[in-house]
């Protein structure tokens, strides 16, 4: 079995994320793999999850197991045959599976663990996701703020944690921030990224029997029941600005990290979602999903100035700073 090279590595982030491997290229060469890798690792929990026509016990197994195959060069994953996402990247991502894990096994040892301690935590969330929202024709919430922000430290806030210790591990002067600090700021960087795209997705969850928006809040707005929301999704505003609110003071904390790091490729590489970010929740204040349910989305053109402007505020705390103020 030949393992996956970096030229078929950035080939398959390619097809699973065009954004993310511009992202990866912008990485020190020693980080693209470890990192890389462990995005593919992730995309394939990701997979397993979200292939709706594959049996809902089989991909709860799968993720369930996904750990332990890892470690055990993906033998423990026997039911996998039976999720066949539509994506032929996807395909192809879980049909190489076990090598993609023998690459990681070559990897060294500190990576590895980091790897691992990060998959641990990114398919608990997807596995309480499966679990909390398992039928798509029934419309259910999550109960409180707590279990949201359970679910975005899951999925993301914990990839930032990953990001700033690997790169701390390779970079010794990667931070101008105690490293514990940094992984503070990480932490909330990733748990406002991921509320980004629960709040200019809500209109398409709802649609799938999901509402992220905790239902005690809802309630206190004067929504009955999470049902109400089929119909009209305009009685979630007040809930919905107040989550826009604390996504924009975790980005707050993104800018931070990215003040508190020294490398330009890795503050380059945390700039470009970070100001996407924050321009996706400026457009969804300004027009709301809730009114017409649609996905707000920035345009090419507008991410192509983002790109260009991160280059120059990659080097300067000061671009950074105004650009925080002016959004």
């Amino acid at each position: 079995m030949k393992e996956v090279g970096d030229r078929e590595l950035i080939e398959m982030l390619t097809g699973v994320s065009r954004s993310f491997v511009l992202t990866i290229r912008a990485l020190p060469k020693g980080l693209r793999r470890p990192v890389g890798l462990a995005y593919l690792l992730a995309r394939a929990s990701d997979t397993m999850a979200d292939t709706a026509t594959a049996p809902l016990d089989a991909r709860l197994e799968c993720l369930r197991g996904f750990v332990g195959s890892l470690l055990g060069g993906g033998k423990a994953l026997g039911r996998l045959r039976e999720i066949e996402p539509e994506s032929e990247a996807e395909r192809y991502l879980l049909a190489n599976l076990d090598r993609v894990t023998g690459a990681f096994e070559q990897l060294p040892g500190g990576d590895r663990e980091e790897i691992v301690a990060l998959l641990g935590k990114i398919t608990r969330g997807q596995e309480l996701d499966l679990v909390r929202f398992p039928n798509a024709g029934t419309l259910r919430g999550l109960e409180t703020a707590e279990e949201l922000d359970e679910y975005t430290y899951l999925v993301a806030g914990c990839v930032g944690e990953f990001w700033t210790r690997i790169c701390g591990a390779h970079l010794p002067r990667y931070g101008r921030l105690d490293l514990e600090v940094l992984c503070g700021l990480g932490r909330g960087f990733g748990q406002g990224l991921q509320l980004v795209n629960i709040l200019r997705d809500m209109p398409e969850d709802i649609g799938k029997g999901r509402c992220y928006l905790p239902l005690a809040e809802l309630q206190e707005a004067g929504v009955g029941s999470v049902e109400e929301l089929r119909g009209d999704l305009r009685g979630a505003g007040p809930v919905f600005e107040a989550w826009r609110q604390k996504a924009l003071r975790s980005l707050e904390e993104g800018r931070r990290y990215i003040e508190g790091i020294r490398p330009w490729r890795i503050r380059f590489a945390c700039l470009v979602p970070w100001a996407l970010g924050v321009r996706t929740l400026k457009m969804i204040g300004e027009r709301t999903p809730l009114e017409k349910g649609e996905r707000v989305k920035v345009g090419r053109k507008e991410v192509g100035r983002i790109a260009r402007r991160a280059v120059w505020a990659a080097m300067s705390n000061g671009v950074v700073r105004r650009w925080g103020v002016e959004g």
